[in-house]
């Protein structure tokens, strides 16, 4: 398993203050038993934020009926709603809340043409507070698939994520199960569906990015 290019320069500092921390530590005659204590906790912080950057290699198995989880993580929201920022009609919405232990890469759910993409600056209210999706800081992708259908996700900050990187743009073809963007430190991702999709995951059912599928296509 690999690291992912977004940590390997918080991993080297983060490394670097701690050697210099336990260092100064002994330096400075500190009793044995809080030595140790400092080794151990920094050993642990040090391999907690390790793990949120690992990069799994998986194999995408492409199909243009159906719409993969785009991130891993846990489903905490199957309703229908009003999408009205983009799409202004009632589609099923589908939330997966990511952890601190879940990896944050994020994979496109389906192959297509990215039509919309926009940032929206906000509060950083718990990912599954239900005002979360529209008052938090967030970022708002629609995809286009070839028989014209759209779909929409949103990448929500949460209370401990702070920043959203993506590397897609509008007019981009992109594939199914693809990267496309890295949160740090836990949030949230809703899919918007059309209401006609056949619903193939439960609240509380775990996910897996481009493997997990949510949705059916008609």
């Amino acid at each position: 398993m690999s690291i992912h290019k977004e940590g390997r320069s918080i991993l080297s500092i983060l490394l670097i203050v701690l050697l210099l921390i336990n260092i100064s530590l002994n330096y400075f005659n500190t009793p044995d038993q809080f030595l140790y204590l400092s080794y151990l906790s920094s050993t642990i912080f040090f391999l907690l934020v390790l793990q949120f950057f690992r990069s799994p290699s998986i194999e995408i198995n492409v199909n243009p009926k159906h719409v993969l989880a785009p991130a891993d993580g846990k489903v905490v929201v199957i309703e229908e709603t009003e999408e009205t920022e983009y799409l202004n009609e009632k589609r099923i919405q589908i939330s997966i809340f990511m952890s601190p232990l879940n990896v944050h890469i994020n994979r496109n759910p389906v192959g297509g043409i990215i039509k919309y993409i926009k940032y929206h600056s906000g509060k950083y209210l718990v990912a599954w507070h239900p005002k979360s999706s529209t008052e938090n800081e967030r970022t708002t992708i629609v995809y286009e698939l070839n028989d014209g259908l759209q779909i929409l996700t949103r990448q929500i900050a949460g209370a401990v994520a702070r920043r959203i990187k993506y590397y897609i743009g509008v007019n981009d073809e992109v594939s199914q199960g693809q990267e496309f963007s890295f949160i740090k430190f836990g949030s949230r991702l809703d899919v918007f569906l059309p209401l006609e999709a056949k619903i193939n995951v439960k609240i509380n059912q775990k996910t897996w990015a481009g493997k997990t599928v949510l949705a059916e296509l008609k």
